[in-house]
């Protein structure tokens, strides 16, 4: 046996962390079966009370797998890395494909036992009759392990390449983000119609794993708008997510095989030395002259905020004009695509598109910027000197969540061209489009303070933006599972409270989205997003209280 793979297994076993994970995915997969379970000795032969029920099932492990499995690989490598003990590995007699092969059993071994503590629930779908044991839990299953495979590749391939472990849990959550969702984009907007670029967004889109598991539930015509889609999605999906995970194994064998150690920077070629050609585009991507001599500080600016922009990557000016450019760009281009279709959509469905182009970029930075305020000075050592200066907590916490503000509210800033155009084709938009803006800020204040609050409760900043991470996924998107099921088998009312905690979910309804039109989300879910980031705010004060004191 390899000896990565028992060493990986059992140390992931042995941590409290995964426990609680065990027992918390099995305990809310069963939770899930049994709100749907008959009541009453009132069994039902049809097998609609049954696919109801796995449908319940399905999309909670599909939501715990998306959640959960990407943390463990993204930081089997980069951790060894950091430790120095990849050197080690490197120089022992094993090769790259065994050292790989070690790894990815490891994660898969746990990914195993991950779905196997939810086989009581599977068995109870099944003991419902009306759900065969090949093409319906069998099928789930099999589209379940191949998503596990494609994200457990995908974040070995992050983690070789990262230099740091909350840099590569960041960049594998991102993936996987742009994996599961932007596949849908296009399919979303082309389908019904005819051409290459059609076929070409039909076969994207299964490249993420929630049109094959909704294919397998019965739910394949949701979101469809009443055009259907041509083809089984499942046969694809597995095609696509074996092939993408033979190619992410291949890069990683290959990085490791060529000693990634001590290996020099490239030199780099100056712009004058470029082509014609380079020196455009050179000249367009630095808007702004990175090597500009930054100015003196003003003595009426937060220091702790000046620190953090000019430290972070991401708060240097340039890199901020980039991104409200690109922004601006992908915001219009969405509205000149929407807007083609706005008379067959509605205005709703225009809207709505634009509102989960804002909640992907919030969802996307908002953790990865703000989950490593403080456990970033704690792990790096950095926080005994903040406690040496003359500055406050309150002064320090102000410097550190107005540098995430600052980003962010640019950010939101080059997504307004999108809602200029609507405004401007009907004009009755502008107004409409008010209470979901405000649904977005308050959603920006929820994920910076939840953020924050778990960089300051955990020293190490990649398990502090795992936890922001799955704070703000499972605030903001987990009610959707829901949804996906409501008429069958949730009713109006279970699906209204529960889509009243997601303050995405209320931004939709609020901008007439088709399918949440129909629920009353307001006032309700500013009370509860409002009371939540409170008492985050509360933990996130006395906590960097105790950590300021002295020792």
């Amino acid at each position: 046996m390899n000896p990565i793979i028992r060493r990986e297994l059992l140390d992931l076993l042995r941590t409290r962390t995964t426990t609680a994970v065990l027992i918390a995915l099995a305990a809310a997969c069963a939770i899930l079966v049994l709100v749907r379970w008959p009541t009453g000795g009132v069994s039902d032969l049809s097998g609609a009370r049954s696919l109801q029920v796995l449908r319940v099932f399905g999309y909670g492990l599909l939501a715990g797998v998306l959640f959960l499995v990407p943390a463990f690989p993204a930081t089997s490598i980069v951790r060894e890395k950091v430790n120095g003990t990849l050197a080690l590995l490197l120089n022992s007699p094993m090769s790259a494909w065994s050292i790989y092969t070690g790894k990815l059993g490891g994660v898969l071994g746990f990914a195993a036992i991950l779905l196997l503590v939810t086989t009581p629930a599977a068995a109870a779908c099944y003991a419902l009759g009306g759900v065969s044991a090949s093409g319906g839990v069998g099928l789930l299953y099999a589209v379940l392990a191949a998503a596990v495979v494609q994200l457990t590749t995908l974040g070995l391939w992050v983690s070789g390449r990262a230099n740091s472990a909350d840099g590569a849990l960041r960049s594998t959550y991102g993936l996987v983000l742009a994996v599961v969702v932007l596949p849908l984009a296009p399919h979303w907007f082309f389908q019904g119609s005819q051409g290459a670029v059609a076929d070409a967004a039909e076969f994207l889109r299964c490249l993420s794993p929630v049109p094959a598991v909704m294919e397998v539930l019965g739910h394949a015509g949701v979101g469809d708008r009443g055009l259907g889609s041509s083809g089984s999605v499942v046969p694809r999906y597995l095609v696509f997510a074996l092939l993408t995970g033979l190619g992410c194994a291949l890069a990683t064998i290959v990085r490791l095989g060529q000693n990634p150690l001590d290996r020099s920077r490239p030199a780099g070629v100056m712009t004058d030395d470029r082509s014609r050609k380079g020196r455009a585009a050179r000249r367009v991507f630095f808007l702004v002259d990175p090597q500009r001599r930054s100015g003196s500080a003003s003595l009426l600016m937060n220091p702790v905020l000046t620190k953090e922009l000019r430290s972070r990557r991401f708060g240097r000016f340039h890199w901020i004009v980039r991104m409200i450019a690109l922004c601006a760009i992908v915001s219009l281009g969405l509205s000149i695509i929407a807007t083609s279709g706005a008379l067959a959509w509605g205005s709703g469905a225009v809207g709505g598109a634009i509102i989960l182009l804002q909640t992907v970029l919030l969802i996307l930075f908002v953790p990865s910027l703000a989950s490593g305020l403080i456990s970033s000075e704690r792990e790096g050592g950095t926080w005994q000197l903040l406690r040496t200066t003359p500055l406050s907590t309150g002064a320090i916490l102000r410097g550190k969540l107005m540098s995430v503000a600052w980003p962010l509210l640019l950010l939101a800033v080059g997504t307004l061209p999108g809602y200029i155009v609507m405004a401007t084709i009907e004009p009755d938009q502008f107004e409409r489009m008010q209470r979901p803006v405000i649904c977005l800020g308050v959603t920006a204040v929820f994920a910076v303070l939840a953020s924050a609050a778990a960089s300051s409760l955990f020293r190490s900043t990649a398990a502090a933006t795992a936890t922001a991470y799955f704070i703000v996924l499972g605030v903001c998107l987990a009610p959707f599972l829901i949804w996906l099921g409501r008429d069958a088998p949730f009713g109006h009312s279970v699906v209204e409270a529960a889509l009243a905690i997601s303050p995405v979910a209320t931004a939709l309804a609020s901008a007439d989205m088709p399918g949440f039109a129909g629920y009353d989300l307001l006032p309700l879910n500013w009370w509860i997003t409002g009371s939540l980031s409170l008492v985050l705010l509360i933990v996130l004060v006395l906590r960097s209280r105790r950590l300021y004191r002295p020792e």
